[in-house]
């Protein structure tokens, strides 16, 4: 902001001389006239004398006539190059009292129309976010600042799904849609967004929300996701395949979301290939673990930094079957990790025979990197001790 201020106070300075450079004009007109009616005055004084002069006998007409002709030309002499009388006079008063109120006039106008929130915001998104709540709370007075702007809405909805808060990022898409009409991709995120925020049920507004945006778009990734996951909870297996085969084609390759697709895939082929038969339900898979900070790392990191706490297949994708967030300062904590908190109903513990625990410090609150980890040794799903993790090491 200070350039801002430093460039309207020259342009201020500017404009003032356009009201004041007259103002000096006006005084030095003034003084020329002053001038002009003295040398005046010495003329005719002159032309007296040559008169008296002639009358005492002194001049005759001819030495009075090269006289007045000599006083006429000092006097051309020395009014030559003034400038004509000024016809009009402004005044003094009037320029000053414009030269204060047209700045004052010109800042308050500003401040109650103009956009010194969006400067600063420009100035503040120069630099990037440390965190991801710094960049939530950026996006959110982007929107205040613009709120009928449907691309600001739409990545402050994605920032709020990263902060795993669905509720907000519902009503944040709602009012993207609102703006921006019923396009596919807003229409995808805000049917996720509702799914989560309903704790993972589907329901008939999210079927209708992802039908509107397949007719629209038949290869709209977040609609597809959905798509498989409802009918994967559904037991519609082929369906579920026929979903994420579709979204499959659609990510580029190294993608890291497609191994963990094509995990999904092969589970949801697994469970088709075993029908029809005597339903078997999954024994619920339940680890506790207990997470603590090495001592040396205390002061390296802050009490605000967040912590994830998960489970991985020791033998498959890398993405977390089961999730827990925290923070340092409630270290050391006890958790316990189980179906309830898988990231996908595809991808659950009890799909699994073997896992690795990992807890990881990541200052910009991002799951897949961080600052600080530790991690245990492959174990059982079935496993009912305890286990100890300690975060230790390095992040690679």
């Amino acid at each position: 902001m200070i350039e801002f201020w430093l460039s309207a106070g020259l342009l201020l300075l500017a404009a003032l001389s356009f009201l004041l450079i007259p103002i000096l004009r006006g005084r030095r007109r003034q003084q020329e006239e002053d001038r002009t009616a003295l040398n005046v005055a010495l003329y005719q004084e002159r032309v007296a004398e040559l008169a008296a002069q002639q009358a005492a006998g002194v001049l005759d007409e001819a030495q009075l006539a090269k006289g007045r002709d000599e006083a006429a030309r000092e006097l051309l002499a020395d009014t030559e190059g003034s400038e004509p009388p000024r016809q009009g006079q402004l005044g003094k008063t009037l320029p000053l009292l414009a030269a204060v109120l047209v700045p004052l006039m010109a800042l308050g106008l500003y401040l109650h129309f103009g956009a010194a929130d969006k400067v600063e915001l420009t100035q503040e998104f120069a630099q990037a976010p440390k965190t991801m709540e710094e960049m939530t709370t950026r996006l959110e007075r982007v929107v205040k600042a613009q709120p009928d702007s449907a691309e600001a809405l739409y990545f402050l909805g994605r920032a709020y799904m990263a902060e795993q808060r669905p509720a907000d990022a519902a009503r944040t898409f709602e009012r993207a849609v609102a703006l921006a009409g019923r396009q596919p991709e807003l229409l995808g995120q805000w049917a996720q967004a509702q799914y989560f925020a309903a704790d993972k049920q589907w329901n008939p507004q999210l079927q209708a929300l992802t039908d509107e945006a397949l007719k629209a778009d038949p290869n709209e990734v977040t609609s597809l996701g959905l798509r498989g996951i409802a009918a994967f909870e559904g037991e519609r297996y082929q369906e579920a395949i026929d979903y994420w085969k579709r979204l499959l084609a659609q990510l580029p390759e190294g993608d890291a979301s497609r191994a963990a697709l094509q995990g999904g895939i092969d589970r949801a082929a697994e469970r088709l290939g075993s029908e029809p038969g005597p339903a078997v339900a999954p024994v619920a898979a339940r680890l506790t673990v207990r997470v603590e900070l090495a001592a040396a790392l205390k002061d390296k990191v802050k009490p605000d930094d967040t912590v994830f706490i998960f489970a991985r297949a020791s033998n498959g994708p890398p993405m977390p079957l089961a999730a827990k967030r925290v923070t340092v300062a409630q270290l050391p904590i006890e958790v316990e990790l189980s179906d309830a908190d898988a990231m996908m109903p595809q991808m659950k513990l009890s799909d699994f025979t073997e896992v690795q625990l990992v807890a990881r410090v990541s200052r910009t609150g991002q799951p897949t990197h961080g600052e600080w980890i530790g991690q245990g040794s492959p174990l059982a799903t079935a496993t009912q001790a305890t286990q100890h993790l300690t975060i230790d090491s390095p992040d690679p």
